[in-house]
């Protein structure tokens, strides 16, 4: 049989039962992405040494994933910098000569991202033919109107009628369709052409939120999403250098690849130490400091020495090795607390927050990379959007699996080509997303050259030499692109699902006097504080904390909330350590 093994060193502390001797703290940081290495990064920087970090991929990074073929860097996960004025990603990539290559093209400034501001979106119809740009440009006016009033129901407390089912979709959809119907200059030719685009304008919307579609996103907590001033910008070298610029100041042996987290056992001093519910598996425990492995059919015990003392926290991971900690931080994605959080804690979650993490929401957004020999497209186009002609009476975003090719919206052209070749990158978001990944390559670039053909009137464009595509929703350590608050959910569930754990009476009737002293950008996501002094009696505080973009109220679905939320949950263990860090000074 398996055995299992812990890997705590256990002594007395002389300044509370919950530290050890020599007053370090032990942190486990669940997940190797932006928010992981940033946690992990500032409590190094403060001085905490024990600190281990576990990645269940082969790779760090998370949802930032760069891939090189050839000379060129592609990007199946985070692509842009959202915004410069303030921005974390967007400093340390500035301080580093990450953005010298970037092209003044490439600093796109619209509310969707581009590959290239130059040149012009080019929408094409299912039937062939170009819609022509005084239209595009009329509708774009009207769109991006109604769009800014999608904002004003939260920044202005505007009431949500009925009508509208509180959706971003629904809300936009009619006032749209009824601004275009009521247009006395308009010929219904024009209208009707219009009134697709409605779809199409969604569907880039849904991959923008990472939703199934806009119908699911909450209108009246839309605008609480706050954008960071400034233009998008695209890394050159690829995204992932940012990562790797975060990892540089953790050593090698802390972060562990490779090693999936099974259970996080925690609030074990008042309780049995695995909970009743868990069997004893193995045929014994391993102690790091003995050498010594326990008698067959023991379970594996996350126990101090001191016989009267407990870890409170112990993380259990798929390999069956214990790790016991004093606290412990969670950055899986919201995909993974939704199918997984019921398993993945014992005891498992306060009701509040499982309740909030139904409520938000978190879709997939996936990219599909085509590389031709030669370029089709003219050299003043930017992206070839897809308009469907029979959709301009459409209610629904919603696709059968053996049409989920008319989910994608369009594909950007990758600029410059002197980098990149001569790439196109598709976008399809939602339940269809799912489809497509179950298909093949070969599969996916038939389709999409098909519709290609279809919608440029040209036969004879040929198959891509060559496809990439990510695969976000299928990928079991994540189950998702990004977050989004869903209809029925608020920036309060976000609150609730980075509360710490367990909670106390101050984080339930009041902020820790402590918060105040947190830097005000970690702070910005608004989640209420635990009283951070460390608790000397049976309940040590703060064993469980969140974080991840989901966690960020303000910065969701943004690599900046990653990386902010992570050095948020640091800065609180940090403060709560700061008595005992500054006496061994």
């Amino acid at each position: 049989m398996q055995s299992c093994e812990s890997s705590g060193d256990s002594a007395d502390d002389p300044l509370s039962r919950g530290l050890r001797r020599r007053g370090q703290p032990r942190v486990v940081v669940i997940g190797a992405g932006l928010a992981g290495l940033a946690a992990a990064k500032a409590l190094l920087e403060q001085g905490f040494t024990d600190v281990t970090v576990l990645e269940a991929s082969s790779r760090i990074g998370g949802r930032v994933q760069s891939v090189k073929l050839g000379h060129a860097t592609f990007e199946l996960g985070a692509t842009w910098i959202h915004g410069s004025h303030g921005n974390p990603i967007y400093h340390l990539a500035e301080a580093n000569g990450l953005l010298e290559e970037t092209t003044d093209g490439e600093r796109s400034v619209g509310r969707i991202s581009l590959y290239s501001k130059n040149g012009v979106a080019c929408y094409l119809t299912n039937h062939g033919c170009r819609i022509p740009k005084d239209v595009v440009e009329e509708f774009s006016d009207l769109y991006n109107e109604v769009y800014n009033l999608t904002q004003e129901f939260f920044r202005h407390g505007k009431p949500v009628n009925a009508e509208s089912q509180n959706s971003v979709g629904v809300f936009t959809r009619e006032e749209v369709r009824n601004r275009i119907r009521d247009d006395p200059d308009d010929p219904e030719a024009t209208k009707r052409l219009k009134l697709a685009m409605i779809q199409q304008y969604l569907k880039v919307e849904s991959c923008e939120s990472s939703s199934h579609s806009m119908d699911e996103v909450s209108l009246s907590a839309f605008g609480e999403w706050t954008e960071i001033p400034g233009a998008h910008h695209i890394i050159p070298s690829g995204f992932m250098r940012v990562v790797e610029l975060l990892a540089e100041g953790i050593p090698a042996h802390i972060i562990q690849l490779g090693k999936p987290v099974r259970c996080v056992h925690w609030d074990q001093a008042s309780s049995h130490p695995w909970g009743p519910e868990i069997e004893p598996r193995g045929e014994g425990s391993h102690n790091h400091d003995t050498g010594e492995g326990s008698q067959g059919g023991e379970e594996p015990q996350g126990e101090r020495q001191d016989e009267d003392e407990q870890w409170p926290v112990v993380v259990e991971c798929e390999d069956c090795e214990v790790i016991p900690a004093d606290h412990v931080i969670v950055t899986v994605s919201l995909g993974v607390l939704k199918t997984q959080h019921a398993s993945f804690f014992r005891p498992g979650l306060p009701a509040e927050k499982v309740a909030a993490i139904h409520r938000l929401g978190i879709g997939t957004t996936d990219k599909i990379f085509l590389e031709f020999e030669e370029p089709f497209w003219g050299p003043e186009c930017n992206s070839l959007q897809f308009v469907w002609e029979d959709e301009a009476e459409s209610h629904t975003l919603t696709y059968p699996p053996e049409l989920w090719y008319r989910k994608i919206c369009g594909f950007d052209v990758l600029y410059p080509p002197e980098r990149y070749g001569h790439v196109l990158s598709g976008w399809i978001c939602g339940e269809e997303a799912l489809v497509m990944e179950k298909c093949d390559d070969e599969a996916v670039a038939e389709i999409c050259t098909e519709m290609l053909r279809q919608f440029t009137g040209n036969p004879n464009i040929p198959k891509p030499r060559r496809i990439l595509r990510s695969a976000w929703g299928s990928n079991p350590y994540f189950r998702g692109s990004y977050s989004y608050t869903q209809v029925g959910s608020s920036g309060a569930d976000v609150e609730k699902l980075a509360k710490p754990l367990p909670y106390t009476e101050s984080s339930k009737t009041a902020q820790g006097s402590s918060s105040k002293q947190l830097p005000g950008h970690l702070l910005s996501s608004k989640c209420p504080e635990q009283s951070l002094e460390p608790n000397r009696g049976s309940i040590k505080p703060m064993q469980v904390l969140f974080s991840g973009e989901a966690t960020h109220r303000k910065y969701y679905s943004t690599t900046h909330g990653a990386l902010l939320s992570g050095q948020r949950e640091a800065a609180r263990l940090i403060e709560m350590y700061r008595d005992l860090f500054q006496q061994g000074t």
